[in-house]
This record gives structure tokens, sequence and C-alpha cells, in this order.
């Protein structure tokens, strides 16, 4: 079986509210008609344009190879690219695509879904959390401003069966108008302060102490208001303080030496060789390496195996479309050292939705495990009726 064709397209979503989202996907076809689809996990922010010519650069790369070989083409890929070794986010995500894209082909080759290749499930539903409420719990993007509306997008996601959220309460201000560097890094003045810690006392006595709260960062702190705002909401009972500072191995181990609350860091860290230093010291206890973005499920799942040498957790990232959804679901079945899976708001908007044949969420807080052969879902017409489209053969 051979590689004869590579299809890489920039999506237009057409949404209104989140008009930056522009998922790039790619479809690989082989000479036996079996084809397979991949993503890098760089909708949002700024590089997806990048990402689309990365793919089209490395396919080209790929053109008459056998598509059962993954750890080849992925070492040709990272070896010979120059820019591949201690690559970041634009070449990872596009050899995350591709990889990805070749796990699928194998798993329809031998007719078995995708967690058989990597072992078999170790369990048939994963836990899940209501990810991002700042941004609300629907299908449209909002911009939770007051503590009644944290609240509220709180009880939603608890009342559909959740037992626990995640909220960056630090995105917004008192107006709903975005935060800036100036006013999230260094030591943070009292009505900063007051006004995070409300929010998350506010949503504590809502949910009451049976749901896990997971605070959120986005690495928009530094290590001084990190620490100062993690000492400060220990008695709320942070379940995980997510990306707190820039993704420094160093930075990370000062925060965590200093708060009492698990760290989970990831989707800024790319490959084995990026998490090494967190795992050896120790500076985070929860990884969430991105499938779409660390090198794909052939990397993806070298970080899980390291991490569980460390008595690490692991939670796959996820915040792009409902194909790498699925790929998650693949690899946190298999993987001893699951934490819990991120269910993104995103993931319950109409234009992402629409992107893949299937649609997977969570009943009552957890969500089952694709049983079709392969990844289990794939892209709809619509990616390849409304996209950017270039053909490397």
């Amino acid at each position: 079986m051979k590689i004869i064709k590579v299809e890489v397209m920039q999506v237009d979503v057409k949404s209104i509210d989140n008009p930056g989202w522009r998922p790039i996907v790619c479809r690989i076809y082989t000479d036996k008609g079996i084809y397979g689809d991949g993503e890098a996990a760089m909708a949002y922010g700024v590089g997806s344009t990048a990402a689309y010519g990365m793919i089209q650069d490395l396919a080209k790369l790929i053109i008459g190879m056998d598509p059962l070989d993954h750890e080849v083409i992925w070492n040709k890929l990272y070896r010979s690219t120059f820019w591949g070794q201690n690559g970041g986010p634009v070449i990872f995500s596009g050899i995350s695509a591709i990889d990805i894209a070749l796990w699928d082909i194998k798993g329809k080759y031998f007719e078995v879904p995708i967690y058989k290749l990597l072992g078999g499930k170790l369990r048939n539903k994963l836990r899940c959390y209501a990810s991002q409420l700042q941004f609300g719990w629907g299908d449209t993007k909002l911009s939770a401003a007051s503590t009644r509306e944290y609240v509220e997008y709180s009880k939603k996601a608890i009342s559909e069966g959740y037992d626990a959220i995640k909220i960056d309460f630090f995105t917004f201000d008192e107006y709903g108008n975005r935060l800036t560097s100036e006013d999230t890094t260094g030591l943070l003045p009292p009505n900063k302060i007051k006004m995070v810690t409300e929010r998350i006392e506010a949503v504590r006595n809502a949910v009451g102490d049976d749901v896990d709260i997971i605070m959120e960062n986005h690495s928009y702190l530094d290590a001084q208001s990190a620490v100062q705002l993690g000492k400060l909401v220990e008695r709320y009972h942070i379940f995980m303080y997510e990306e707190p500072t820039t993704p420094s191995p160093s930075l990370n181990n000062y925060v965590s030496k200093n708060i009492n609350i698990p760290i989970a860091h990831g989707e800024r860290i790319y490959t084995r060789w990026g998490f090494e230093q967190y795992f050896k010291d120790n500076s985070i206890q929860i990884a969430q390496p991105d499938i779409g973005n660390c090198g794909g499920l052939t990397e993806a799942k070298k970080i899980c195996d390291m991490a569980y040498i460390y008595d690490i957790g692991i939670q796959a990232h996820v915040c792009a479309s409902p194909l790498s959804t699925a790929v998650a679901l693949h690899l946190e079945a298999a993987i001893p050292n699951f934490t819990i899976h991120e269910h993104h708001v995103y993931n319950l908007h109409p234009y992402n939705k629409k992107l893949c044949i299937h649609d997977y969420q969570p009943i009552d807080g957890s969500i089952s495990i694709p049983d079709l052969p392969g990844i289990g879902n794939e892209l709809s017409n619509y990616c390849f009726e409304n996209s950017l489209k270039v053909i490397i053969e």
C-alpha cells in the first residue's frame, strides 16, 4: 500500500461569534482506496495559516511511502526537515495532522478502532469536565463578566450531569472586556484579587463540594501572580491549576513548590523532549499534550508512557474539531494514567459540529469511546466544499 495523494484544507466555518476559528485538516489517500483524516490543532490563536502551509510541505515528503509505517514516516519528518528537531508548534502540528491520518488508515486497514492498536481499552467511558465556562455553556460563544454569569454557566453544566468544570476566572473584567498582560502579571492589586476570588467562591458555593473545579489560567499569569492567586484559592479545593505561567520548567517548578494545588500544563509543550524536564522536576502533576500539535498520536503515546514513569496523570488537551476529540478518546481509553477528559465548549457550537460526520457528546458527564475502524470519525462534505484546498500528488 502506498500514499498517492494528500488533500490539505483550511476550512471556513463561517462563524459569527468565533470568526478566528480556522480548522486546518487533511486527508491522505492510498492506492488501495483507504483514506485517513488528520488535523493540525491550531484553529485558534495566530498560526493556522502557517500550519496549512506546513502540512503541504511535509506531504511532499511522504508520497509513495507505505502509510502503515507511521514510525518510519514520523522519523523522516522529524529528522530530515532540519526544523523538525526541537521545532515548535507549526512544524509539529503539521507532523501531527499527517500522523493522525496515518493511524486512521492503519485502523481501517486492520478493521479495528485505534484503541486496539494502542493496546486495548482500559475503560469503556471517560469522566469529562465541562471546559471554558467563561465563554458560556451552550451553542453560542459568550463573555462571562458578572459573578452571576459564572454561577449560571456552572449550574447549567452541572445540571447536564457533569461533576467537574473548568473556568478561567481572569479572562474578562467586570464589564466583559478582555484583560491584558498588564492586568494579569506581577503582584496583583486588591481589586483584581477580589474580583477573581469572589467569582471562585460564588461558583464553589453554587456547585457544592462534590464538584471538581479546574482553574484555567492560559499562561496569562506570571510566576508572581500565579503564586499569589494560587495561595488564595487553595481553600476552594481546586482540582487542577492549569497553565499558571509561561511554559517553562523552572517557573512552573517555582509555582508548584509554593502552592498546594496540582499543576496541569502541556498544550504548548511539544514532543517528549519538551516534557522531559517538567517530569524530572515534578513541576507539573497532570500533563496535557495536544495530539494535534505535539507530534501526533505516535508522539502523544510516548509522552503518556514517559509521564507514567513519574506517576504523572494525563488529560489530552482538546480544542479543535470533533476529529481531534475522537482521537483523544482512543488515547485516553488505552493509557493507565488517564485523569479526566476535556469537553470544550466549542464542541457544543454548530460551526464545529458540522465539520465531521459524527458528533460525540458526553452523557451525564462521561463519554464513550468510538468503536468504528480507525478514528471512528471523519471529515464531512462541508470541509471539502468550504475551504482553501491544495492537493499534493
